[in-house]
């Protein structure tokens, strides 16, 4: 039988803390147990003025970024925002019920005036990549590489088309020299040139805004200037 919640316990009053709203296995929990951000502190100490009034804790605002990067969140507006109403980016931040989230341009501002030009963000991955590499996590046995395209800043209909040798058959000459040249020094006769002596060329198309970029065609709805963009990770 259909039944309809015909009281409304929006009001409610309950005691309960954010501890006990938060999964055991959540996310941010195995995060808050793996790494101590401590040790952000020292790093930071000497970015920060003794005089002033007091600022925002410097690894809560290192804490916004890990929620939002970790859980896909598309920019530090929209972080602010899940952290207001969210119980476990609250807790993973040390927040209460009625803590005020630092606005989303505090992040900013900071990044201006105290994080730009640092490595910070730097040392702070390469701590925890030690700590993964302590604890057993991380083998430089194997490595994975990987590459996408990546979109460049450059309109797709101001080029210019040129002329330009295929770096294949540019190679395959040089190669041809260097192995003539070893068998000469070695008393041997050189290859015939045949058909090294024929220089192939290709018609390509050169950004008038980024020429370091190349022109990318995966199919027809997709052509842009790009680049190439390879990654590499240890296993």
């Amino acid at each position: 039988m259909m039944s309809r919640n015909q009281i409304s316990e929006r009001d409610q009053i309950e005691m309960i803390t954010i501890e006990q709203l938060v999964p055991q296995d959540h996310l941010v929990r195995k995060l808050e147990s793996a790494i101590d951000f401590s040790f952000i502190y020292p790093l930071v100490e000497s970015l920060y003025s003794t005089l002033g009034r007091p600022s925002v804790d410097p690894v809560v605002l290192i804490k916004m970024t890990f929620i939002q990067y970790v859980f896909g969140i598309r920019s530090m507006r929209q972080t602010i925002r899940e952290i207001e109403t969210n119980m476990a980016y609250r807790w993973f931040l040390g927040f209460g019920f009625h803590s005020e989230v630092p606005h989303f341009s505090t992040f900013g501002k900071n990044y201006e005036r105290r994080f730009q030009d640092t490595d910070i963000f730097e040392q702070i991955f390469y701590r925890i990549l030690k700590e993964i590499a302590d604890k057993g996590l991380l083998s430089a046995d194997h490595v994975f590489i990987d590459s996408t395209h990546v979109k460049a800043s450059a309109n797709k209909r101001k080029f210019e088309k040129k002329i330009v040798r295929k770096e294949t058959r540019a190679y395959e000459a040089k190669l041809q020299e260097e192995l003539n040249q070893d068998r000469v020094d070695h008393g041997k006769k050189p290859f015939p040139p045949d058909k090294f002596e024929k220089e192939e060329v290709k018609e390509i198309k050169e950004s008038t805004t980024d020429p370091e970029s190349g022109y990318y065609v995966k199919d027809e709805r997709t052509k842009q200037f790009a680049y190439s963009f390879h990654a590499a990770a240890d296993r």
